[in-house]
């Protein structure tokens, strides 16, 4: 399958999760509305949501905000990781994805989704049939592509060879760099796209976050190891340079964390997910931002998974994901 335009670098999407979900209370819906239509406005066309996110409500969202313009952009949700009486639940069986695609077709008020993922692998479930069932909906018009996410390149080889993999969606950034171990190179081996969420290492690398005591108590930042109390200031010192690098260069921190991504490989796509419109245009222009093999080296060594303190997830959430380890 050709890759789509707004699957190619340096093409960066709008990771929708943050107007409804994990980073303190939903964004009122007429504001968020809002912003989703001037993301459309600046330039956007790539919009990232997901089943799990705010119970369904984010897919509900980006569905009436974007609903008329459908036919001009490229979108993208997730399957196989929901609430389910108030708990999160992971569930990858063939029958549970053809029914939250359904669900999600009809949140999102169109009748093709371009790219669903597997948001999380279901250790109950070879990756073989969950991969096969998102084959099945392919054919049959529900969706345009698969992708799988936050998974090893062992498993994302494994949906592969059972149906063909347009991408993968994991954490990568500056601080999360788990995806150099093996997932790149799978990636560039069977020719399918990365997609980076949380590509400004969940706010940090903005700087804005002066001190995790000021975080929402429904923030899921609170409950992960490198924000806390003990680690968070040790990261802090880490952005010194970094940000004089930003202000040599031009551009803003956020700009910089982008602009890294994309100059690391060309097939990586960056989805920044924001609340403010300012940093989402900022975000968006990251894409003219082309640095140098000297500034991408420079950045490789500022920060990175050796002098970062703290882990990604808490042990419990490691053991919900996929990925490798360092």
């Amino acid at each position: 399958m050709s890759k789509h335009p707004y699957l190619a670098n340096p093409n960066i999407g709008l990771g929708c999760m943050n107007l409804s979900h994990a980073y303190g209370s939903p964004v009122e819906e007429e504001q968020a509305i809002k912003a989703l239509h001037q993301a459309f406005e600046m330039g956007y066309r790539h919009f990232d949501t997901a089943t799990l996110y705010g119970g369904g409500k984010n897919e509900l969202l980006v569905g009436k905000a974007l609903k008329d313009r459908r036919d001009e952009f490229f979108l993208a949700s997730k399957c196989g990781m929901a609430m389910v009486d108030g708990k999160k639940e992971i569930n990858g069986r063939p029958e549970n994805i053809r029914k939250q695609c359904e669900d999600s077709l009809k949140r999102l008020q169109t009748d093709h989704i371009d790219l669903y993922y597997l948001h999380r692998r279901d250790f109950n479930v070879p990756i073989e049939e969950s991969a096969g069932a998102l084959g099945e909906l392919v054919k049959e018009g529900k969706i345009g592509a698969v992708g799988l996410s936050e998974v090893s390149a062992e498993t994302l080889t494994r949906a592969h060879n059972e149906f063909p993999i347009t991408a993968i969606q994991s954490e990568y950034s500056l601080w999360t760099r788990n995806p150099e171990i093996a997932v790149l190179e799978a990636c560039k081996k069977l020719g399918i796209t990365f997609v980076a969420f949380s590509p400004v290492a969940r706010g940090f690398l903005t700087g804005t976050l002066k001190d995790v005591a000021d975080l929402e108590a429904k923030d899921i930042r609170n409950n992960m190891p490198r924000f806390n109390a003990e680690n968070y200031p040790h990261n802090l010192a880490l952005l010194n340079d970094y940000f004089a690098l930003a202000k040599d260069i031009g551009c803003t921190p956020a700009q910089l964390a982008l602009a890294w991504l994309t100059a690391k490989d060309d097939n990586i796509v960056p989805i920044p997910g924001t609340r403010s419109v300012n940093h989402m245009r900022d975000n968006f222009e990251a894409a003219q931002l082309k640095l140098d093999a000297k500034q991408v080296s420079l950045l490789d060594e500022m920060i990175n998974q050796n002098n970062v303190h703290g882990t990604r997830y808490t042990a419990a959430q490691q053991a919900e994901i996929d990925t490798e380890e360092f």
